[in-house]
């Protein structure tokens, strides 16, 4: 159904009234809100002769009288189980429309109170005890006061009594903050601010949208619930990472609960060990839900559910064997046990849940739509025998369901209102929807966004595992791996990654990225806290003397800053002697006479210059401009460390496998490579898993720490975003 009304109007000429029937009756799925600048008040299209109910009290009365309203109050607002509640109801109605009129707000506020007072005065609902139509037309008739700043305004002139403690409790009230969102929201940019999202207390402001994100249809603070339903079967990739990143974003925005629920329903491909790396790697993205369930928990009540849909012959035991069923589901043939009697469905259902050889041949199928152009409403497999112990449950259950009917089960009991789904599920998401609906449900929203694939990456389980098997990486946390561990041991920074992620949340077209985007990102995370080192290349080297410069055995030091656009972050000690090392490329053309700069040190003018090395004079008051060469180097000490540089290239070697091609004809056969250099000995003091930056060789994360000569500094290299290196040190692999 498509509620059209103009943006343009105030909000109190919006169907509010229609709104908060669609939210408290649960059916607010089923309408789409539509903006229409022409059309002077709301209209709704319904298939009736003139095609659509106009006025706001008429399509809400329209709305409560569905069939689908009924399991959710829908009869209770209009009072239809009743005669003289259902009348009352309508002269509350009426009155609201008739004071409506009045064109003055405050006169209207005061004689509204004068009425509603003594109405109220021992009771919390106008009609009965619940809330019915009457409150909800006369809470319109007070201007809809749910924003904090119509609500402050309203207060004011009632001034406390029964009125204002009914006006109160209703303004909070999650179905009427819903519609007024939903009202406001229409004209997002003009209304509430650039996002078009209500303020209801002013104490508790929601945060700006991060840019790239879209707000989430109908949320209002307090009132959210997400979840990331990982199946416990392998190990978070990136891919995965923004799935959880934005749910967890939107709930914390939105002050509401993140749940993470393991989607354990095929016992034969879960693991205990699976679900520890989950709740491990989610702890690494700083992500902590606010619950962890698993979908075996509801188990029982599932089948209740699946029972439910058999007592209402909505469901069908089949037999047909899965070929010939893919066929038909293809050609639109209905099965020939679609029209079973529910009494002969549930014995089977009961034979393939006893976990009996004789049941194994059976599936049970929902049954839906035969003839809809989309494929997953055709009958779709719901539950299925496993004689697999579950992880969980071991062998309590026999059967087990399907994603499609489990999912749309628990996010309603759970509470979940927004059920966040890549694009590729879109056609399921219509399945979803008739699930709720059919099992009477709370409704769940659905907000779609784009996967997030990356170029020269695999991100299938099942070809990830073949790279683990065949010996290609050294496990799951490899740093070539697109896992959640692989990249963050590569260098990630979490920080980033959100960043990345937020920047592309919004957009539901599916790209192949380039990692040279997201490592640009990443840099300018880890830029602000790498701490600067220098270190040499062990072999390809030469050494400086400076003829003035302080002997070896004085100790001597200066104190240079970590960062040096930010020298609060602190200094480190850095050795100066006589004897220095350069890099071999870094004075290849070098004459005498030239003055070269020794980074965080000073000006040397070169003296002389063999095959064997240079010579030169320092030059205290030397000038730094004007010299050509910035050169980074070490002092050539016996407490120098010897470290182990980690390059990583992709495992892939095709930007993007087309289909039918082998993702084994394109691995990269050299994809790790390493050097050996000599370190500053400061980088004994550095902790594992820390940043740092070798100067003009680029980023590094200490994969090991120097424990002894024999367990030296291992550092893997982190990408800069950058197509070459930022100097001519560049590294044996590509530059990515």
């Amino acid at each position: 159904m498509q509620l059209s009304f103009n943006p343009n109007v105030a909000l109190t000429s919006r169907p509010l009234l229609s709104l908060t029937v669609a939210c408290l009756t649960n059916t607010i799925q089923d309408v789409d809100i539509v903006s229409d600048h022409t059309r002077p008040g709301c209209a709704l299209g319904v298939p009736t002769p003139t095609g659509e109910i106009s006025g706001d009290a008429a399509i809400a009365r329209y709305l409560s009288r569905r069939p689908a309203a009924q399991s959710f109050g829908g009869s209770i607002l209009l009072g239809t189980q009743q005669e003289e509640l259902q009348s009352m109801i309508d002269q509350w109605v009426d009155y609201a429309q008739k004071v409506s009129r009045t064109t003055c707000p405050n006169l209207r506020l005061k004689a509204i109170r004068a009425t509603l007072d003594r109405a109220l005065e021992r009771k919390s609902y106008i009609v009965g005890h619940s809330l019915t139509l009457a409150d909800i037309a006369l809470f319109a008739a007070m201007n809809f006061p749910s924003r904090a700043s119509d609500y402050r305004h309203a207060m004011s002139i009632i001034q406390g009594g029964p009125t204002a403690r009914w006006l109160d409790s209703l303004r909070m009230h999650p179905a009427i903050m819903e519609a007024t969102q939903l009202a406001v929201g229409i004209s997002a940019g003009s209304d509430e601010g650039e996002n078009g999202e209500a303020c209801f207390q002013s104490d508790t402001l929601i945060d700006p949208l991060v840019k790239g994100m879209d707000p989430l249809l109908g949320a209002t603070p307090g009132n959210v619930v997400t979840r990331f339903p990982p199946e416990p079967s392998g190990y978070l990739h990136v891919g995965h990472a923004k799935a959880v990143l934005m749910n967890e974003y939107y709930a914390r925005r939105y002050k509401g609960r993140l749940i993470v629920r393991f989607d354990d329903t095929n016992p034969s491909k879960e693991k205990e060990e699976f679900q520890s790396s989950i709740l491990s790697d989610l702890g690494k993205l700083n992500v902590s839900p606010d619950v962890v369930t698993f979908t075996s928990d509801y188990f029982n009540a599932i089948q209740g559910y699946a029972r439910f849909l058999i007592d209402n012959s909505l469901a069908f035991m089949d037999d047909t064997p899965q070929e010939q069923m893919q066929k038909e589901r293809m050609e639109r043939i209905e099965s020939k046990h679609r029209n079973q009697t529910p009494e002969e469905c549930l014995k089977l259902f009961a034979l393939m849940a006893s976990g009996k050889e004789d049941g194994a041949k059976y599936c049970l199928r929902a049954k839906i739509d035969m003839s809809s152009v989309n494929g997953t409403m055709r009958d779709p497999v719901i539950y299925r025998q496993n004689t697999t112990p579950h992880h969980r449950s071991g062998t309590t259950f026999k059967v087990y369901p399907t994603y499609d009917l489990a999912c749309p089960i628990v996010d309603s009991i759970e509470g979940v209102t927004h059920a966040l789904r890549t694009t590729e599920y879109n056609d399921r998401d219509e399945q979803y929807a008739w699930f709720q609906s059919a099992l009477n449900l709370r409704r769940s929203r659905i907000h779609s966004f784009a996967r997030m694939d990356f170029r020269f990456t695999e991100l299938s389980k099942r070809k990830l595992t073949w790279f683990v098997e065949q010996g290609h990486v050294t496990g799951w946390d490899d740093a070539r791996f697109p896992t959640v561990r692989g990249v963050i041991r590569r260098g990630v920074n979490v920080t980033a990654l959100r960043k990345f992620i937020c920047s592309q949340g919004a957009s539901r077209r599916i790209v192949n990225m380039e990692w040279n985007k997201f490592w640009a990102e990443n840099k300018k995370e880890i830029d602000l806290m790498a701490k600067r080192f220098m270190a040499i290349d062990s072999s390809e080297h030469v050494p400086l003397t400076i003829t003035n410069g302080p002997a070896k055995e004085s100790n001597t030091y200066i104190g240079t800053d970590y960062l040096p656009k930010d020298p609060e972050f602190g200094k480190r000690a850095m050795r100066l002697a006589s004897s220095v090392l350069l890099e071999k490329v870094d004075v290849d053309g070098v004459e005498v006479g030239e003055e070269i700069v020794l980074m965080r040190w000073g000006v040397v003018k070169l003296t002389s210059v063999s095959p064997t090395g240079l010579e030169g004079t320092y030059i205290p008051d030397g000038n730094f401009k004007a010299a050509k060469r910035k050169l980074s180097w070490i002092a050539d000490v016996k407490e120098n460390i010897s470290v182990v540089l980690t390059e990583f290239d992709n495992l892939i070697s095709k930007e993007k496998l087309e289909e039918g091609e082998d993702f084994k004809d394109f691995v990269n056969p050299n994809t790790l490579a390493t050097t050996v250099v000599i370190g500053d000995p400061g980088l004994k003091t550095l902790q594992k898993d820390e940043i740092i930056q070798l100067e003009r060789r680029g980023y590094y994360r200490v994969d090991q720490p120097y424990i002894n000569d024999d367990k030296g500094l291992v550092l893997f290299t982190i990408p800069d975003g950058k197509s070459k290196s930022m100097s001519g040190l560049g590294g044996k692999l590509a530059h990515r």
